[in-house]
């Protein structure tokens, strides 16, 4: 196929050639950008026939798009768009590279989903591992928090000593980033406190560790048990059955990635600033903390517990309703219908018959808000049955979510360094009042900032 400079211009002398428009729409940049390339020697611009507008060779063009990264159409305006190949959201499904998400989770255990998503390779039998000397150092630093301290604390500082304790935590290699994850996850899972036990139990004498550097933790990170069973006992006292381990493994898998969410976004910002995977995960639980993302499902745990302690979910959503408060666990902005994350897992959770009661009362919780406005339930009302048909606390999901989302918040970091270095640099809009302004005065005679006198 042959690009033409302009409407009605066939002449050789223009034969692969793109118009300002169409460079720009290849590169994924505004048409401003394309001059800046041609200002930097990166693209060559020759006049259009007729003096007007300029034309750009193709093939150089592709070879800036190689080189840049930058492939695909810019997207609307004051939408935020990047390439990634990890996640894929339509038509009330989703799927990770191009495998339907929930029948990956169903199949395979959270280990080979991550190892799918991190390498596009299926590696069954895969378990994770946490290193002795980072599991004893994260040990020790969430063993120093007051007692208080929630799961995302810290999983938080978790992250910081196992980084500290990874001296090769700077080699941004694809080999050694996976590395680092498949020691990573394992060791916040074993860095956090058994439910139940006191805390010699949980972390020998002072918070330190056995002399293998593995405490007590349940089934042991280095056993080779699966995460899921290792994460059991961090959650909830109850004995772990088959089918409840089945339901938390494959929430596991399904919460691994959900295209950009915040949290995803904040880790690729990280990673565009060439932080280490470790700092690129810490930025993923800082935003993960916030009450409209990894804390949601605490929110519908508490709603459902209500429900049930009050025998019915209608006047629960009234005291929702009637204070102005959005119904927890209901409704997502890429789904029409229901959340396919809480379909396969409400199915699973069909099969643990302890789970029957909250079961039914987040069945509850949807037809009676239905009843108001037509929202579907969403995957914080399926992590909420699990954690209160389990007896865990309101904040289970949470960790849930976290563990689970390192993973992809790895996979995104990935592919983010391979993109051009801070490309994600915002242009602030400045609205604060124009220069040259006088120098303020000292505190006790200060200028407000509008420029009215201060208090004196």
């Amino acid at each position: 196929m042959t690009d033409q400079a302009g409407a009605g211009d066939s002449s050789g002398a223009t034969a692969h050639r793109l118009t300002t428009r169409e460079t720009a729409e290849r590169l994924g940049v505004k048409p401003e950008t394309v001059y800046a390339y041609v200002s930097r020697g990166q693209l060559t611009s020759n006049r259009a026939p007729g003096g007007r507008g300029s034309t750009f060779d193709a093939a150089e063009v592709d070879a800036l798009a190689r080189r840049t990264g930058r492939r695909e159409p810019a997207p609307p305006a004051g939408e935020l768009a990047f390439r990634t190949g990890i996640t894929l959201i339509e038509s009330d499904r989703y799927y990770f590279r191009g495998v339907d998400a929930t029948e990956l989770a169903r199949r395979h255990t959270y280990e080979e989903v991550a190892e799918w998503l991190w390498t596009g390779e299926l590696r069954t039998g895969t378990h994770f591992t946490a290193p002795p000397e980072a599991l004893a150092a994260a040990r020790r630093t969430v063993g120093a928090l007051p007692a208080h301290s929630g799961s995302t604390d810290r999983l938080r500082v978790a992250v910081v000593a196992a980084a500290a304790a990874d001296p090769l935590r700077f080699d941004l290699s694809r080999e050694a980033v996976l590395g680092g994850a498949r020691s990573l996850i394992p060791t916040l899972v074993a860095a956090l406190p058994t439910v139940g036990a006191d805390e010699a139990g949980a972390w020998g004498r002072k918070g330190g560790t056995d002399a293998d550097g593995a405490g007590d933790g349940g089934a042991d990170a280095s056993t080779g048990a699966g995460l899921a069973r290792q994460l059991w006992p961090k959650l909830t006292a109850r004995p772990a059955d088959e089918a409840s381990l089945d339901v938390l493994d494959t929430a596991l898998g399904l919460l691994i990635d959900h295209d950009l969410a915040a949290s995803t976004l904040a880790a690729r910002v990280a990673a565009s600033a060439r932080a280490h995977p470790y700092a690129v995960v810490s930025a993923g639980l800082g935003v993960l903390e916030g009450p409209l993302h990894g804390a949601a499902s605490g929110l519908a745990h508490r709603m459902l517990a209500e429900a049930l302690e009050r025998g019915g979910a209608a006047p629960v959503v009234a005291d929702h309703l009637r204070t102005g408060r959005r119904v927890p666990g209901l409704g997502h902005r890429l789904y029409t219908g229901e959340d396919p994350r809480a379909t396969a897992l409400f199915a699973l959770l069909a099969e643990v018959p302890r789970a029957a009661p909250a079961l039914a009362a987040a069945r509850d919780v949807v037809t009676t808000a239905a009843r108001h406005t037509p929202l579907h339930a969403n995957v914080d009302l399926a992590l909420a049955v699990l954690s209160v048909s389990s007896g865990m606390a309101a904040e289970a999901g949470e960790t849930v979510f976290a563990i689970s989302r390192t993973a992809g918040w790895i996979a995104h970091a990935l592919e983010e360094y391979g993109e051009r270095p801070l490309r994600m640099r915002p242009i602030g809009q400045y609205t604060g009042p124009r220069p040259p302004r006088p120098l303020p005065d000292a505190i006790g005679n200060t200028v407000a900032i509008d420029g009215s006198p201060g208090a004196k």
